[in-house]
Parts: structure tokens; C-alpha cells; sequence
């Protein structure tokens, strides 16, 4: 199966609910959930695992998202570990590196559709 504009489409959601959870998180509207900060539990993880990885494993861009992504739910759990800490304003802060994370992961996101495409 190839990927599809939708498929890219819902790659894109799937990491701006992330985003949306975290900040949920960090100013105190939901609890934590281990289980987002897990790569293979993780929506954008599964996707890249079940649908990307195994047709398009060779693309240098599939193994940079996945590293990216990594690092971005690393530091979403560190946010998460200072908020609990006391540390609001610090884990609040943070969020401008998941949005770095972010922006670097939907430009490969567009390249590998571009390649794909």
C-alpha cells in the first residue's frame, strides 16, 4: 500500500494532538499518561512503525523522523517531570522545543511525501 495525501494528513494530526496533550498536561487540564512518551505507544510512533517502516525503510527521511521524534517525546517528558516537580514555569517554557521538534518533523514529513508521492 502506498501512502497517501491522507496518510501524511493524519501523520500531521496525530503530532499536533500530541502537542495539545503535553500542553494539557503542563497547565494542569489532564493527568499524564506514560504511554504517549513511549515511541511504539505513541500514535505518530505506530504509524511510522506499521505503515512507513516496513514499504519505506530505506528513505533516510523515515529514520530522521523517527529520531526526531524520540527526542521530542524525551523532552515532553522531561517537561512533564519538571511540572511535577513544581517546576511550571520552566516545563511551560519547554513547549518551545517540542515546537522545534515539531517543525522539523513536519518538513520531513513533506519531503518523504514528495519522494513517495
Amino acid at each position: 500500500m502506498d501512502l497517501t495525501n491522507l496518510d501524511f494528513q493524519q501523520a500531521r494530526i496525530k503530532q499536533v494532538l500530541f502537542k495539545s496533550r503535553l500542553r494539557s498536561i503542563l497547565y494542569g487540564v489532564r493527568e499524564t499518561d506514560d504511554t504517549m512518551f513511549s515511541l511504539q505507544k505513541n500514535p505518530l510512533g505506530e504509524w511510522l512503525n506499521t505503515i512507513v517502516k516496513p514499504k519505506y525503510s530505506v528513505h533516510p527521511e523515515v529514520r530522521e523522523i523517527e529520531r526526531v521524534l524520540q527526542r521530542m517525546l524525551d523532552t515532553g517528558r522531561e517537561l512533564v517531570r519538571r511540572y511535577q516537580s513544581g517546576q511550571l514555569e520552566e516545563a511551560r517554557a519547554g513547549l518551545d522545543q517540542i515546537e522545534g521538534y515539531s517543525t522539523q518533523i513536519t518538513n520531513l514529513l513533506q519531503t518523504l511525501e514528495k519522494r513517495t508521492g
